[in-house]
């Protein structure tokens, strides 16, 4: 995803038509400026307001057993408005997810055209949708909700309007990017293959169940390689094959959209996204860093035992794996190159351990799989913390290879004294995993909500016990929070309308009869879910995968005999390894983005950690107990 990758630099300079300083030039800087503001803040303000709106709901229900019978709702309209939104800001900064893997490899001339092309085919698809999210939005103005007893329209306007700032922005972003020849051989270029799309389909009709190589396969491929976001790559496809080949009204695909990207339990991403922001601005995370480094740091390879430790309990707490990283590799790495691990090691370690602790709670990935599954989220949340327990493990044997001769001469052991210090200012910090735990435990919130007694129980340690809590930083926060919820939550809602497309064409059940009769029963199941995962993780990447294939390979594997949480563990880490091994993962490009790490030290180093991580995978796919061991009966 873009904004875990390196940014990929195809333009020297500015284009001719940004640089000069004329008025023309100058008053679309700032309408382009005007508009990014205006929407980021909106957007902002929008997550605030869904966490006051839950808090509030929480509290009123738990504490003055008086619940407010609009907040959800309330809560389900405001989000789609914030996911357009964050669509909007996510496509102006350039960070909807997307691989650049290829992109990053060829010339700088066909590296500036694939960029642009990677703007001209969402305004393409943009263009193509926007009438129908019109059509969409008046339809639904005779639908009245049953709390706020308002016209939902009000919630389906977010869509047509999201679409069309969206559309605004990318030409905007054409302009202040790209060089006017090169946007023009993109806008040839993307022309073409949108009008001949277009002429062929009397051809294509006929075509049958072959139009889904063409358009599900040929095409998303075709676009995802060249470094098209996944989201606009997944939405053109669909919207080619139902407008060409079949004779369903495009009302439906907006239809579709919608119902993906309205599901109330999706909203617990904003919120565990800010909540990973604030426990790193309010130190906590780094708190509880240093105490885990005072126990270790004193063995051979102890702060990569930190390391897989840390990435374990931040991930428990923040569920997005850029806040992750980016809150534990300022803090150890510095100490150790100091000892003489080498870069390409210690970035190697970083990409394995987001491969890791991909199961663990709150992990954004196990809320999609509860949302598009029917699978209980509490099931998940219980179910996916020892796995990570039994990868962590394997990473650790490497660890221990690798580091058994290190001089620690030099380095000296923690006092008792100063172990307690530390173990009383991480204390705070350590019990906010408990915290969330119980509150979903106990009934207290539910699995969308209990991120916000975290924001809050970390506000109050920010500025209690911690004092540091920079209020400056609470704006670049709610926008970024805004911007990553933006580019997933539009990846699901084009993603429910491809698995859609997919399962009315007959798809589904093919794919059904085709699994059904893999030899060796759930085992052998399993075996081609590892290898099919592993594969769309690295192109794909997660979430993505997971809305498309979920629904069509849970039923599957029930029939299977396979357990559902099981199931979920085991795909999620075996598209974790895909996503952070290289050479297509970009998670692992991120962690060395993040690192400060060139991408080649650590590939001699991360094939060792990646083994690990496989063999961790096949013990969790072998023993069903290590993921529903501690599943209620």
């Amino acid at each position: 995803m873009s904004h875990l990758t390196e940014p990929v630099h195809g333009f020297a300079e500015p284009p001719a038509a940004v640089r000069d300083d004329g008025l023309a030039a100058t008053l679309l800087r700032r309408i382009d400026h005007g508009l990014s503001v205006g929407v980021e803040v909106a957007a902002g303000l929008l997550v605030l307001v869904e966490i006051v709106v839950l808090l509030l709901g929480v509290s009123f229900r738990y504490l003055f057993h008086t619940p407010l019978v609009w907040s959800d709702e309330l809560a389900s309209i405001l989000f789609l408005w914030l996911s357009m939104l964050g669509a909007v800001v996510a496509l102006r900064r350039g960070e909807h997810m997307r691989m650049t893997g290829l992109v990053s490899r060829v010339g700088p001339q066909t590296r500036g055209v694939l960029e642009c092309i990677a703007i001209t085919a969402p305004v393409a698809f943009l263009a193509l949708v926007l009438y129908h999210a019109v059509d969409y939005a008046m339809e639904e103005q005779f639908i009245t909700t049953p709390a706020l007893e308002v016209s939902n329209a009000w919630r389906a306007a977010a869509l047509p309007a999201g679409l069309g700032l969206m559309l605004v922005a990318a030409l905007f972003r054409l302009l202040r990017v790209g060089r006017p020849r090169t946007v023009a051989v993109a806008l040839l270029l993307t022309g073409a293959v949108v009008g001949g799309f277009w002429l062929a389909g009397p051809v294509l009709k006929p075509l049958g169940q072959l139009n889904l190589v063409i358009f599900f396969v040929g095409l998303v491929a075709a676009n995802v390689f060249a470094g098209v976001p996944i989201a606009f790559s997944f939405g053109l496809a669909t919207f080619g094959y139902l407008a060409l080949t079949t004779s369903t009204p495009l009302l439906v695909m907006v239809g579709r959209l919608d119902e993906g990207m309205s599901h109330l339990i999706l909203l617990a991403v904003p919120l565990f996204v800010f909540l990973g922001l604030l426990i790193e601005m309010t130190g906590m995370a780094r708190a509880m860093i240093q105490f885990l480094a005072s126990l270790l740091g004193h063995v051979r390879g102890g702060l990569s035992y930190v390391l897989i430790g840390a990435m374990y309990l931040v991930s428990g707490i923040s569920g997005s794996k850029v806040a992750d990283m980016a809150a534990i590799a300022p803090v150890l790495f510095p100490e150790m190159k100091k000892r003489g691990a080498p870069p390409g090691d210690l970035v190697a370690l970083l990409a394995a351990t987001g491969a890791q602790t991909e199961t663990i709670p709150p992990s954004i990935v196990l809320i999609t799989i509860g949302s598009v599954t029917g699978v209980s989220i509490a099931a998940l949340f219980t179910g996916g913390m020892l796995p990570g327990v039994v990868l962590g493990a394997a990473l650790c044997s490497v660890v221990w290879w690798r580091y058994r001769k290190e001089d620690l001469s030099h380095v000296e052991r923690t006092p008792g004294r100063e172990i307690a210090r530390l173990a009383a200012i991480a204390l705070p910090a350590l019990l906010l995993p408990f915290v969330i735990r119980a509150a979903v435990v106990e009934g207290v919130a539910t699995a969308t909500e209990v991120s916000t007694i975290g924001i809050a129980y970390s506000t109050v340690m920010g500025l209690c016990v911690y004092r540091q809590f920079d209020w400056r930083r609470l704006k670049p926060m709610l926008i970024e929070t805004a911007s990553l919820t933006g580019a997933i939550i539009f990846i699901v809602g084009c993603a429910t309308a491809m698995a859609w497309g997919l399962t009315q064409s007959g798809f589904s059940t093919d794919l059904a009869r085709l699994m059904g009769g893999i030899p060796g029963g759930g085992y052998g199941f399993l075996a081609i879910s590892i290898v099919a995962f592993i594969i769309l993780g690295s192109v794909l990447e997660g979430i993505p995968a997971i809305v498309l294939f979920g629904p069509l390979l849970f039923p599957i594997a029930r029939a299977a005999g396979v357990h559902e949480v099981h199931y979920a563990m085991v795909v999620i880490f075996a598209m974790g390894i895909g996503l952070f091994a290289p050479p297509f993962g970009v998670g692992y490009y991120g962690a060395c983005a993040i690192s400060k790490v060139h991408p080649d030290e650590g590939l001699k180093h991360i094939w060792g950690y990646v083994a690990a991580l496989l063999v961790g995978l096949v013990v969790v796919a072998a023993i069903p107990w290590i993921s529903t061991g501690f599943l209620a009966r």
